[in-house]
């Protein structure tokens, strides 16, 4: 899984709050909003401070908030992370304590049989081919993101290390009879992600040196090739197939840029299908044959489209076992529709029967013609879904707890569309509490900058919107993934304040709808989007009156300079280089810390200590700089946590938190 969607589902599923409150989060006394420094430092002559959680000017927070929240911070998610080969059983993720752990169903509704009990969550895990009696599994620790594979014994109930227990280790890719596990590590360097291949007990060998960041896409059924990707930026990805014999590596990309996102290949291997953006705006569903890469005059019909020209993108593919039908997700405007083609008739047809929300994790069985997958949206947190593409029957195998809320009462969001200062017109996601208004506002931006606004299950904001009356506002500024590569491409490099006026663009929006409450509104965000609070605080602090940063970018020059080495240039690409001269003092110029002193509103800043991507100095120098400037600061410092709050006592502390600041600073009463 891409670390950025990893990272928004994280967001996304959990509403950056969910769940009870537990001892290892200790709260620090409340302190002076104008405190010189961010976090409480042990002394020479003090003792060490070992609280997992610190909280720097925050108020204590009253009981009676957390009996109000907490039916929304005990929903929960399962999330597909496998299908059994007979398609007669699933491997879920689930939290049922502090993290979310591995778990096995045997049949649809079933109970959840919880197979991993670790402190640390578990983000990946799945079947190993040919074996009944053990399962691969994905953690880190302390929200590092250097992930690590284990072996996990289901008989023992014992886990063996499979990688080097430092570096990170993303993707991995068994193949179809389990005797080779492939996964992408950067434990030459510690920056570069290289190909390993080992048999699954052990670290096995460096198997293809690489520069850059690569991933693993599918393996041949024969195990004789194996299909590889470059990521390079959003608007470009490029594919290359590997022969597992003799290592050479073979280019199926152009060199013109494109983005060859999703890739499969076909059962008999001479195949490739991929989703891409080469036809024009979107991306579109291919097929290519591999052997015409040697003809010196490729045939027109080298490359054959599959999908149609449809004005959305295709994101996610799956093969069933036959080789005969094709799965593929399409977003529609923030929307997954279920598609199969027969790829003998070449007829296509849409899965009907499924909720209307957001689908990943798309898979087949090895050995049956079920397609297994998690379903989210506005009433429904996140469950296990397969559709039987022979008997074309969808079926549900979980049903997560809600925690006795009645999902009928969540606000399902209305697709708005409103004019930017270039005449453009910018989509949001509008969550209208009942009633007439008017209503306080608070706009959640999406991080990435490459994201997508889509309606997954929030649990603060369907509280913000039933229990509070809060109207939120959801847009896909542009630069948002999801509505062509031109759209893409509109903050990059020196267009990057434009996305921010767009927000100023939708300030001027709510002031026109007589249900909303232009002078409360209050701005939210997490990682790019918490760049977008402070700078939208920057820019704005005149009509807003509060905003909520999560892990984001205060200064673009230091982020730079300190995220993690294997995803600088990666973020150069995006942002620009701040090693040049010229673009580091753009870069600084429109960096929120340059400008602190137009910030004139309260602020609520959450960042995880770990974090490899946003590093906690960020947060630490905006904080101090606002309370110079002697505005109040509200501050907590998860030192168990890295991109984000995985964890439920840390996500419960962070939602009560932001509800508490904002009935404070929007002036809701109850």
């Amino acid at each position: 899984m891409r670390t950025w969607l990893r990272a928004l589902i994280v967001f996304a599923l959990s509403g950056c709050g969910a769940s009870a409150r537990t001892t290892a989060c200790v709260e620090a006394p409340p302190t002076s909003g104008t405190s010189a420094e961010p976090t409480a430092s042990a002394t020479a002559d003090a003792p060490e401070d070992t609280r997992e959680v610190v909280l720097d000017g925050t108020p204590e927070i009253p009981p009676e908030l957390h009996a109000r929240l907490q039916q929304y911070l005990e929903t929960r998610t399962a999330t597909v992370q496998d299908i059994a080969d007979d398609g007669e059983s699933l491997l879920v993720t689930t939290r049922f304590a502090n993290t979310a752990q591995a778990h096995s169903i045997s049949r649809p509704l079933g109970d959840r049989h919880q197979i991993t009990f670790g402190d640390e969550p578990v983000f990946g895990a799945s079947y190993i081919p040919g074996v009944d009696d053990a399962v691969l599994v994905q953690s880190d620790v302390g929200g590092d993101e250097n992930y690590q594979l284990y072996r996990f014994d289901l008989t023992t109930g014992r886990r063996s290390l499979i990688t080097d227990g430092e570096h990170r280790q993303m993707e991995f890719l068994w193949n179809r009879d389990g005797s080779r596990l492939a996964y992408v590590s950067n434990a030459r360097n510690g920056r570069d992600m290289d190909i390993w291949m080992s048999d699954g007990h052990g670290p096995g060998e460096l198997f293809l040196e690489r520069e850059g960041d690569w991933h693993l896409l599918d393996f041949t059924r024969d195990g004789a090739r194996l299909l590889i990707q470059e990521y390079v930026s959003i608007n470009e990805q490029r594919l290359f197939v590997v022969d597992v014999a003799t290592r050479a590596v073979t280019r199926l990309s152009p060199e013109t840029p494109q983005a060859d996102r999703a890739a499969i290949f076909d059962a008999t291997g001479e195949h490739v299908f991929f989703a891409s953006d080469r036809g024009g705006q979107f991306v579109q569903l291919y097929d290519y044959r591999i052997a015409d890469l040697a003809l010196a005059s490729p045939r027109p019909d080298t490359i054959r489209p599959l999908s149609g020209d449809v004005a959305w993108n295709v994101e996610e593919l799956a093969l069933s076992p036959d080789g005969r039908t094709l799965a593929y997700t399409l977003n529609e405007d923030g929307i997954s529709m279920l598609r199969t083609v027969d790829l003998h008739s070449l007829r296509t047809t849409d899965v009907v029967g499924l909720p209307n929300g957001v689908i990943t994790g798309l898979r087949f069985a090895r050995h049956a013609p079920v397609v297994a997958f998690t379903v989210t949206s506005s009433a429904l947190s996140g469950d296990a879904f397969t559709y039987d593409v022979r008997h074309h029957e969808v079926q549900r195998w979980t049903e997560s707890e809600m925690g006795g809320l009645d999902p009928s009462r969540f606000v399902e969001p209305t697709l708005v569309h409103y004019t930017s200062f270039d005449g453009r017109s910018i989509p949001c996601f509008y969550y209208r509490p009942a009633g007439d208004g008017p209503f306080p506002v608070v706009v959640n931006i999406h991080g990435g900058p490459e994201a997508q606004a889509r309606p997954w299950f929030y649990p603060l904001v369907q509280y913000l919107a039933v229990e509070e009356g809060v109207a939120v506002l959801m847009p896909n500024v542009r630069g948002s993934d999801g509505y062509g590569r031109d759209y893409l491409a509109l903050d990059d490099g020196a267009h990057r304040e434009d996305t921010v006026r767009d927000i100023g663009s939708l300030l001027d929006w709510i002031g026109a709808q007589h249900e909303l409450d232009a002078s409360r509104v209050a701005v939210y965000g997490g990682s790019y989007g918490g760049y977008m609070v402070l700078a939208s605080l920057t820019h704005f602090s005149d009509r807003l009156r509060a905003g909520i940063e999560i892990v984001g970018i205060a200064n673009f020059v230091t982020f730079l300079e300190n995220t993690a080495a294997y995803r600088r240039d990666l973020r150069r690409v995006e942002y620009g280089d701040e090693s040049d001269a010229a673009m580091r003092a753009t870069l600084a110029e429109i960096s929120p810390i340059t400008h602190v002193d137009r910030i004139g509103t309260a602020l609520f800043v959450a960042h995880g200590a770990n974090d490899p991507r946003v590093p906690v100095e960020e947060a630490e120098q905006i904080v101090h700089a606002v309370r110079e400037q002697g505005h109040e600061v509200w501050y907590m410092l998860a030192r168990n946590e890295g991109h984000g709050f995985i964890r439920k006592e840390n996500r419960d502390t962070f939602t009560e938190l932001s509800v508490l600041f904002l009935e404070r600073q929007l002036g809701i009463t109850h």
